[in-house]
């Protein structure tokens, strides 16, 4: 195993007894609970998709109560199944809001409450809504800088997002265990390894697709019958946006393939023992040839795990990294 360079962070050691891929994930899991964000005000947003499908999402602005001035506002885009509340998104906007940063936690198509405005659902692939999204904040004037906090697949969405073309109004980014490389992380997700994430996350993506206002009785059928998640990708995701199958689905939406278009500072953390995604496809990327990417990958950290004695320390390499590169 040949690690790529890396700036010399802080290395993470992993906080007893959660040390091990399954126990840094099964943390935020079972003891996550709901995280405070200590925010002065709250701040509902809506965002009308212009794009003919007459959907709307929605997320909610967090703001601190000493902001920085003339600091970016953080955009906080969630992984699969998640929304503005799932755990990952509440703890993010916790730290960022008490370092003094503006903290959107976006709601993705058909997430949360954006749900019933929606007739669409996102997918990894989805990005021109976050293109959408940050469009109308900048015309509403809420921001004219962002970073870009991107969570497992709101993590290649982002990427994908930001290796499509220019993005000279992002100041930063920062991607947290993405699944780069769909293919070979379904493969590895449907391992009997994952029996109970799979378990789990199948159950929460058939109820959230099943919520989809004007589904057909026969979609409705095929997203039941689905046994694996790939089968649901095949049959619900590839079909109704327009993917030759699971296959092409993510041969279109890895962020791999854009990974070499990215010119936005980058932070990306991917703990190499993640139970859900190989740590090979990160060893497997030429780092060197794109100097905006800066890797950090930490032996131990599971998925969105990364907790050690201090607390989250992805949370604190964040701040360090946006520091570093003039952002804070």
């Amino acid at each position: 195993m040949t690690l790529p360079d890396i700036p010399s962070y802080p290395p993470f050691q992993p906080r007893f007894p959660w040390v091990g891929g399954h126990p840094q994930t099964l943390r935020s899991f079972l003891f996550g609970g709901r995280p405070d964000i200590p925010s002065a005000r709250s701040e509902r947003i809506s965002f009308p998709l212009e794009d003919g499908s007459g959907d709307r999402l929605s997320g909610m602005l967090e703001h601190p109560p000493k902001p920085i001035p003339g600091a970016p506002l953080v955009v906080i885009i969630h992984g699969l199944t998640g929304c503005e509340d799932s755990f990952h998104v509440r703890d993010a906007a916790r730290y960022f809001v008490s370092c003094g940063l503006t903290a959107l936690r976006l709601n993705l198509r058909g997430a949360g409450p954006s749900r019933p405005d929606c007739t669409q659902t996102y997918h990894a692939g989805r990005s021109a809504d976050l293109e959408m999204v940050l469009d109308q904040l900048m015309a509403l004037d809420v921001a004219e800088k962002f970073v870009l906090f991107g969570v497992s697949l709101g993590g290649n969405m982002m990427l994908k997002y930001l290796g499509e073309k220019s993005r000279s109004h992002v100041a930063a980014a920062i991607s947290v265990s993405a699944p780069i490389d769909l293919a070979r992380t379904s493969e590895r997700f449907i391992q009997p390894r994952n029996r109970f994430y799979h378990s789990w996350l199948l159950k929460n993506m058939k109820r959230q697709a099943q919520a989809t206002p004007g589904l057909s009785a026969r979609e409705i059928s095929a997203i039941r019958h689905c046994r694996t998640t790939v089968e649901y990708d095949e049959r619900h995701i590839a079909a109704r946006n327009g993917f030759d199958g699971a296959r092409d689905y993510y041969a279109k939406s890895s962020a791999k393939g854009f990974l070499p278009g990215i010119r936005v500072p980058t932070l990306i953390v991917h703990a190499l023992n993640d139970p859900w995604i190989p740590g090979q496809i990160y060893l497997d990327v030429d780092w060197a040839g794109n100097p905006a990417l800066t890797p950090l990958l930490p032996l131990d950290g599971g998925h969105v795990g990364f907790r050690d004695n201090d607390g989250s320390w992805h949370f604190r390499m964040a701040e360090r990294f946006l520091e570093e590169r003039g952002v804070l």
